[in-house]
Parts: structure tokens; sequence; C-alpha cells
């Protein structure tokens, strides 16, 4: 963004007053802007054009998601010793190239707040088709502001996805009550997020972003308004089980987040992550080290699709605008619990048991 000088005011009425517009950017964008213009010159315009895109992002998740697939982009550019305005096709290609093996950041176990080191997996293929897809956001933008003629991604080859596949352990019905047992035997607060994050199906960040003030009255109904992708508000209703374990939780609470810490901020999503998979291996589930958040919102949208409601009621109440994205769950649970392969083993085994009681029997 290019600062214009200030009018110039009246004859005697000179006046020192100024008002920056990038103070009134996000805090996502201020502090990628902020990160950029340590390393490069002050007369470089990358700091204004990439925080100005970021800042336009709608949702807060999309405007942290854009700022980190960036973040790696600049650096990588930096690394080769060119300039992210500078970069053409072959740069990008190499990008592209370069994270199907590199590792991703991670949070440092036992670090500071915020601690990150290269030790994670590599991107998964659709965190490389969001990665190239963010990078040409930003070059469709710095286009529209003139500073780059061309978006070097725009001919970068796409991973391919299959659009059946969720890479989220899923949770049975009996596995998921298992886990609100050893919830609700924990505390209030776990109970209340656990039930919450099920009975609900939202994404952990719609949850946490909540008030105590936004649980709301509708024709009958307690609701909480959950903010969605690309930032429109759909209000959703709290049944009785999600709201009794609500209304525990806040002991009268009226004001503030609706889930807190101890020291009453707002719980963080690593947080929770870490407390969910506190609480899975109390429960003793299989995937305990391995749960995310969203296997609980997985288990909203496979359990209602088993208990026989409409494809489009459930793809309207987890916020899907695809019906693909929620069949995806219903096709994969049926790949996997009616697979071929539990037919042919039993088929085995019980060949198997034959042969061994004829063996005894000669």
């Amino acid at each position: 963004m290019t600062i214009l000088p200030a009018p110039r005011p009246a004859a005697g009425t000179l006046s020192t007053d100024r008002h920056d517009p990038r103070d009134d950017w996000p805090d996502e964008a201020r502090a990628l802007r902020a990160l950029l213009a340590a390393i490069y010159s002050q007369d470089d315009p990358l700091p204004d054009i990439a925080g100005g895109w970021v800042a336009r992002q709608r949702s807060a998740n999309t405007r942290k998601a854009y700022a980190r697939r960036f973040r790696a982009w600049e650096s990588y550019a930096r690394s080769c010793g060119v300039h992210p305005l500078q970069a053409g096709l072959p740069l990008a290609d190499a990008y592209a190239r370069h994270i199907e093996t590199a590792p991703t950041q991670v949070r440092v176990k036992g670090g500071s707040r915020g601690q990150t080191a290269s030790t994670g997996q590599p991107l998964s293929p659709s965190g490389r088709a969001q990665a190239l897809s963010a990078a040409g956001s930003f070059y469709t933008y710095a286009s529209r502001l003139g500073a780059v003629t061309a978006d070097p991604f725009a001919a970068v080859a796409r991973p391919d996805i299959d659009p059946d596949h969720s890479s989220t352990e899923g949770l049975t019905p009996d596995e998921t009550a298992q886990l609100l047992a050893t919830a609700r035997d924990w505390g209030k607060r776990s109970y209340a997020l656990v039930a919450s994050l099920y009975l609900l199906g939202p994404r952990v960040d719609e949850v946490l972003a909540l008030d105590v003030g936004q649980l709301g009255y509708d024709r009958g109904h307690r609701t909480l308004p959950l903010r969605r992708k690309g930032g429109r508000i759909q209000a959703v209703p709290v049944p009785p089980m999600a709201l009794d374990a609500l209304l525990a939780h806040l002991d009268g609470r009226t004001s503030g987040p609706l889930f807190t810490t101890g020291s009453g901020r707002r719980w963080s999503e690593p947080e929770v992550w870490k407390h969910l998979r506190m609480l899975a291996r109390r429960a003793g589930l299989p995937q305990a080290d391995n749960i995310k958040p969203h296997a609980l919102r997985h288990g909203f949208i496979t359990d209602a699709l088993d208990q026989g409601v409409p494809l489009h009621e459930v793809q309207d109440a987890a916020g899907h605008r695809d019906p693909r994205t929620t069949q995806r769950y219903n096709r994969r649970r049926g790949r996997l619990d009616g697979h071929p392969a539990y037919k042919v083993a039993a088929a085995m085994a019980e060949r198997l048991e034959r042969g061994s009681q004829q063996g005894l029997h000669t």
C-alpha cells in the first residue's frame, strides 16, 4: 500500500493528525507486514501488499492460513535469491515440487508459546493444493495493484485429490459415547466442550470464537451463531444434552468467552487439541494420540447420515456449500463398513478353522 501525503491544510489550520489505514487491518495482516518489514527495505512494497492481501480475507481462520502459507513461500523464494514479486513460473514449479517432501512447521512440545520447528510430516495433497492456491491468490491481488504482470502459479499443476478421501480418523458411536462419558467424569468444561463439538457439528475454531452472550433464543430453540467459512453466520440449535452441559459449565457466568482457561483467557486451539487427546487416552480410544477435534464433527455428520437424516439437511447443519463435501463422509463410512476385506477374511478364517479341525481328526 502506498501511503499518500497528507492534504495540505488551509492557512491557519495546521494539523499534525494523520491516520494510517494499516492500523485498521486485522491482527494477522499487521503481524505479517511487521515480519516482512523487518526483512525488506523501507521502500520495498512487499510488506504492504502482503499485509493488504491478508487483511481483505473475511474470516480470521483464512487470514491465519494465508499468512502461514505466504511465509513459507516467501522464505523459499528468498532462500533461492529471488524477490517474491519477481518470481516466475520456473520458481513456482520448483516450489510445488519442494513442498511435496519438505517437513512442515509444528509446535515444539514444552517450548515457548508459538515456538515451532520444521519436524512435521510434509503437506498432504490437499494441503499442497491449498498452499498453491494461497500463493495464486496473493499474485492475483498483487497484479490488481500493478506490482506484478502475471501470476507465476497460474500454470502450476495442482496435486490430484481424491474427492472421497478424508484424513480424519472417525469414531464409532460407542467410541464417541465413551469419550463423552470420560469428559463428563473429568469436569464440566470438558463435557461441555465435547458435547458441543459433537452435537452441534462445528469446526473447533467456530466454537472457541463464541462468547457467552451469544447463547440466544429463537422460537423455542436455544441457539449459538457459528461463523462459517467465508465469514457467514449460521445460527444452530443447541439440543438439550449440549445445553445442559453448557449451562452447568457456565455456572451462572453471563459474559466473556464461552470456553476459557482457568485464568479467564479464551481457550486456544492447541490447548483444546491437547486436552481432547488426554480425554481420549483416559477413554482408551485406539486413536487417542492422533485424535483431532474434527473427529467429533466427522462423527456428527456420519451418525446423522446413519440415522437416516436426508443429505441436504446434514449438509445445511454442517455448513457445507457443496453436498459432495458432506457425501464424502457417507461414502467413506460405507467403504469401510461394507468393505469386501471383511467377507474375504471371514471366509478364509472359516476355511482355516475347517482345515484345523480336519487335522485334529486324522
